[in-house]
């Protein structure tokens, strides 16, 4: 099998997985945008923003599962494979019960930290206080498709995502429409899906331990040397996956405070840039798992050969991103909300959507490539250097040019995130330890 098809073999599942949970947003938010005002499209898009804040720190159940668990199939240790299910899903259940007993601390911070208007703050506390309790599903389920992508199994996730997505837009139909429960009834219809969706990860988990060679020693998930390594891996992951929500919450606040349809107009856009960004994932994702079997059989020749082809398709997925939104951009727009004011503002700021494809892709990649290298420390170093350009961006030019100043910043933190991990590619080429 070419490289080329090994990539594929990987990344096509785990595109439309991951796209099909931006969809999900945009489902919410053309459910929402629906509804008569505005503000329950900003009370969804503060209420996604606080979770994705919450969630996307703790990626690294995902992002900090899948490199380790390939190295170990690339080294032939099927016990730590065993092993690193077993940790990943008790941080995530652990992570998950804390989340829900710190919740009301957590959303008053959150809405203080917001500053929208009483409508949104007040919706989005209720949208909030329901889908917490959803914490330990979901990141129970970030951990276990992390263990599957280190498999090289990404059909699985697929069949996972997708339906706990169905789910969730058929109960959205149902209860915002059919029961007329608005912004709750969304929060609910998550609430619900993220436990079947567990439920069938589970029952998944259990047929693939099946198959698996038998292991050469004893499994032990709480290996104290073990866990210190991980946890000591994952600490970079999280500190850089906070930059990556941190960026993404201070868009959302700064875009609260000129109003709630700017607020709704960024929200409607943002939707752009997360169905990119979940796209170029996948192909993150594949660079993890190859990347990381090359680095455990310490093989050059599969490393460079996996680089270059996810580098090269990359590229394709992130040119296509940009001619879909150059030419249907306005008529997403429209089919995401019918508000005439807030079409209007989105169509203004339309074009800094269209072009973050061409600017995001190389930061999504080199994450790939350099997570499958458990190189985390380095990402974290390249990250800190974008977020300050971002905040430096941001602040000096929001005075004078309000909406677009957020537009401007966000794409150069994104660029620079890949410009940075480009220049130390060289290096980490150098110092892995390959024949």
């Amino acid at each position: 099998m070419t490289i080329h098809r090994r990539v594929w073999r990987m990344a096509g599942p785990i595109i439309l997985s991951n796209v099909s949970v931006p969809l999900l947003g945009a489902v919410d938010t053309a459910v929402v945008g629906h509804l008569p005002h505005a503000y329950y499209i900003g009370a969804v898009g503060v209420g996604a923003v606080i979770f994705s804040f919450i969630f996307f720190i703790f990626n690294f159940l995902r992002m900090g599962t899948t490199a380790p668990t390939a190295q170990a199939v690339g080294a032939g240790d099927w016990a730590e494979v065993r092993a690193m299910l077993g940790r990943a899903w008790f941080l995530a259940l652990a992570i998950g019960g804390g989340l829900i007993l710190l919740q009301l601390p957590i959303v008053t911070f959150a809405i203080w930290i917001v500053e929208a208007s009483g409508e949104v703050e007040t919706l989005a506390e209720r949208y909030f206080l329901i889908r917490i309790w959803a914490a330990p599903a979901a990141l129970s389920t970030y951990a276990i498709i992390g263990w599957f992508y280190g498999m090289q199994e990404a059909r699985i996730p697929l069949v996972l995502q997708v339906g706990i997505n169905v789910v969730n837009i058929l109960l959205d139909l149902l209860f915002v429409f059919g029961f007329g429960w608005g912004v709750e009834g969304v929060a609910a219809a998550t609430l619900i899906a993220e436990y079947c969706g567990v439920a069938a990860a589970i029952y998944f988990v259990r047929r693939h331990l099946k198959r698996l060679p038998e292991a050469e020693s004893r499994v032990r998930v709480f290996d104290f040397a073990k866990m210190k390594g991980i946890l000591t891996f994952n600490s970079f992951i999280f500190l850089r996956t906070l930059c990556v929500v941190s960026g993404s919450a201070i868009f959302m606040t700064q875009g609260a405070k000129l109003g709630d349809v700017p607020l709704a107009a960024n929200h409607v856009l943002y939707n752009f840039m997360l169905i990119t960004s979940f796209g170029l994932d996948g192909l993150a994702n594949a660079a993890e798992a190859l990347i990381g079997q090359a680095t455990g059989r310490r093989d050059r020749r599969a490393f460079d050969q996996a680089a270059r082809a996810v580098l090269l398709w990359s590229g394709v997925v992130g040119v296509i991103n940009f001619l879909i939104y150059w030419l249907f951009g306005a008529a997403i727009v429209a089919l995401l909300t019918d508000i005439e004011a807030v079409r209007v503002a989105a169509a203004e700021f339309l074009p800094w959507a269209i072009v973050m494809p061409l600017v995001s892709v190389w930061a999504y990649t080199f994450d790939g490539i350099f997570l499958g290298a458990r190189r985390a420390r380095t990402m974290l170093a390249c990250m800190l250097f974008s977020f300050a350009v971002y905040m430096v961006a941001m602040f000096t030019l929001l005075p004078a040019y309000d909406n677009h100043a957020l537009w401007l910043a966000l794409n150069a933190f994104l660029g620079f995130r890949g410009l940075t991990l480009m220049l130390c590619y060289p290096r980490l080429r150098r110092e892995l330890k390959m024949d």
